[in-house]
């Protein structure tokens, strides 16, 4: 990986680190303030206030313990990048204290901005099978 590269795996580890702490502060750091979060089974979070309050419900209703597998970063022009990860791990409902395990494949579309590359884009779907 090129320095860029190395800069957006940097940023998925501290995603990583602030979806484990439940932190939308952190999360909307890493974001641009157009940026868009696309959860399967959800409509997209255009711009920060959206994906703001998005991050607050699903911290709000579930917390994570996941770890990000990176399986490729590739740096697509001088200030755009696209990462594809898995995570593994498991989400705890906050209604009914009940612990699942919980897998993704995510799609990531960075930006380079002048403090930094952030998350322009974000989507993601389960690699679980459908429970019943």
């Amino acid at each position: 990986m090129n320095a860029d590269e190395q800069a957006v795996a940097g940023v998925l580890a501290d995603y990583e680190e602030a979806l484990n702490a439940s932190s939308t502060s952190d999360v909307m750091k890493l974001y641009t303030v157009d940026g868009v979060f696309m959860p399967q089974h959800f409509p997209s979070s255009v711009g920060a206030e959206a994906v703001r309050k998005a991050y607050d419900d699903v911290f709000g209703a579930i917390r994570l313990n996941v770890k990000f597998d990176v399986a490729e970063v590739r740096q697509l022009a001088p200030e755009w990048a696209m990462a594809r990860t898995n995570s593994k791990g498991t989400v705890k409902v906050h209604a009914t204290g009940e612990t699942n395990p919980e897998a993704n494949q995510e799609l990531f579309l960075f930006q380079k901005l002048s403090d930094g590359w952030k998350i322009a884009r974000y989507c993601f779907s389960t690699t679980n099978p459908p429970r019943k």
